[in-house]
């Protein structure tokens, strides 16, 4: 119980935040490109109960990664729809590349404070270590998510661009495809060797590499994850 409420203490913010700024970068986007369906709905506000999926959010805590309701987009209100859309796609994973960016600044940061310390060995680090945890998660989060929703699979936001990028015939056919995504998504990460093999190696090392001297802090959630 008492591993379970420090899990939730260091996963919760930098969590919620990956997933739901992932989500209100969406919605931005298609805003300043003419769509204000997000807006209208109550979806670009920070409030987590207007994003939270119960069901993402449990899968967060129990594997490492998770999601929230998607944010609605309307591409009747964009003057060049396909065109537009791979701009609001890409919005989500550059939001969480610019997340993991902070994340790794952070880390490098704290290792100056006192209070950080400069490894999570044995040595007590008071209220540094909470912080260097939830820097190191929100790090691998928002690596993991950009990755992840950079697949070529819609309806991942990979998905959509490359629907956008593709002539309109291929295009069309893509789309034949999404009803289906979330099945040829399972089969990626839990029968290929994707998730295994490419995936969380690539993110693992990416992250480390990033936290530098704080690489301890990202190390701690690789067991969760590729668990």
């Amino acid at each position: 119980m008492d591993i379970l409420l420090v899990k939730i203490s260091v996963m919760l913010v930098p969590g919620l935040l990956a997933i739901i700024l992932h989500e209100v970068a969406h919605g931005y986007v298609a805003e300043r490109l003419g769509d204000p369906t997000a807006r209208m709905l109550g979806r670009l506000t920070l409030n987590p109960l207007k994003h939270i999926d119960p069901f993402g959010l449990l899968v967060l805590f129990l594997v490492g990664f998770g999601w929230a309701r998607p944010v609605p987009v309307n591409t009747l209100n964009f003057k060049r729809p396909r065109h537009d859309m791979v701009w609001v796609a890409l919005a989500g994973p550059v939001t969480n590349l610019i997340l993991a960016g902070i994340s790794a600044l952070s880390l490098r940061l704290l290792l100056m404070l006192p209070l950080a310390g400069s490894q999570l060995g044995g040595v007590a680090l008071s209220l540094g270590k909470p912080l260097v945890l939830m820097a190191g998660f929100s790090l691998y989060i928002n690596l993991l998510l950009a990755a992840l929703n950079l697949l070529p699979v819609p309806p991942l936001d990979g998905g959509r661009v490359l629907s956008g990028m593709l002539p309109e015939a291929q295009a069309k056919w893509l789309a034949r495809v999404e009803p289906f995504g979330f099945f040829i998504l399972i089969v990626l990460i839990f029968v290929t060797p994707l998730w295994d093999k490419a995936l969380l190696p690539t993110v693992s090392f990416a992250a480390q590499w990033l936290a530098g001297p704080q690489a301890a802090a990202v190390q701690h959630f690789i067991p969760l994850v590729g668990s």
